[in-house]
């Protein structure tokens, strides 16, 4: 589960395929002890992180959702990814 991006104390992660278990376009969001799943669009799909770390999350998913889609097809046809720019 390689992390894409870090910032602020937010990590941001992509999972490989695992049987079919990550079929929709997703990433993994934690901050310290709590964990939220966010679709490529911006929406929580599962999970809740502080009001202010998701804001910055949201943002940052906005800035980069061309980069996003295509880590997530690089990841899952050919297992490779590359990190995204932080929020600075």
């Amino acid at each position: 589960m390689p992390i894409i991006s870090q910032f602020y104390g937010i990590i941001i992660q992509m999972f490989f395929d695992e049987s079919g278990k990550h079929h929709e376009k997703h990433i993994h969001v934690r901050y310290n002890e709590q964990e939220a799943v966010y679709d490529l669009k911006g929406n929580i799909l599962e999970g809740t992180i502080p009001y202010k770390k998701k804001k910055l999350v949201e943002a940052w998913i906005s800035i980069h959702q061309e980069e996003l889609e295509s880590l997530w097809n690089l990841i899952h046809e050919q297992g490779e990814f590359f990190k995204i720019e932080p929020l600075k």
